[in-house]
């Protein structure tokens, strides 16, 4: 393809739409977030397809998503948190794209998460909202590993997005 597509995964509040929107305007690019493509053309949050329709339907929204956009070309894509943790989701996306993981500290991702009024975070609707986020950043550490880092903490996403156009 004339110009791959850039792709930004990561664990939630770690910055991919936020540095995905920075990204794509630097490069002149479109730029599409894969849960609000999917929450647009199912007419519903991505949590009320959770509760609605479960977990299992999502995946395969998100599943069909990664095929249609790994035959677009230019665009910056950012990616649920989970997304490319799913090994045909990344193989297809990943023949088009460099992936980017964005990565945060812990409590920098708690306090995004927190400061955060607009979205709802299903997964951290608990206690001790520090001490699962730790324990899903171990989850999924192998699979995020498998992406070039970029370390989000006590940076601005124009900062990041500046990083990643240097790199490509």
């Amino acid at each position: 393809m004339a110009r791959s597509n850039i792709i930004l995964t990561g664990f939630m509040a770690t910055g991919k739409s936020a540095v995905g929107r920075r990204l794509a305007a630097i490069l002149g690019r479109r730029f599409v977030d894969t849960d609000e493509l999917i929450a647009h053309r199912q007419g519903c949050s991505v949590a009320g397809i959770f509760r609605d329709h479960g977990e299992a339907c999502f995946r395969k929204l998100e599943a069909e998503v990664a095929r249609e956009l790994a035959t677009a070309e230019g665009l910056v894509v950012a990616t649920g948190g989970r997304m490319l943790l799913d090994s045909g989701n990344a193989e297809a996306l990943g023949r088009t794209g460099r992936i980017f993981c964005l990565t945060a500290e812990p409590e920098a991702i708690l306090a995004r998460v927190e400061a955060d009024t607009e979205s709802r975070r299903p997964l951290l609707e608990i206690e001790d909202r520090l001490a699962r986020i730790t324990a899903l950043l171990k989850e999924r550490a192998a699979g995020y590993a498998r992406f070039e880092a970029i370390d989000t903490t006590r940076r601005s996403p124009e900062e990041i997005a500046r990083e990643i156009a240097a790199r490509i």
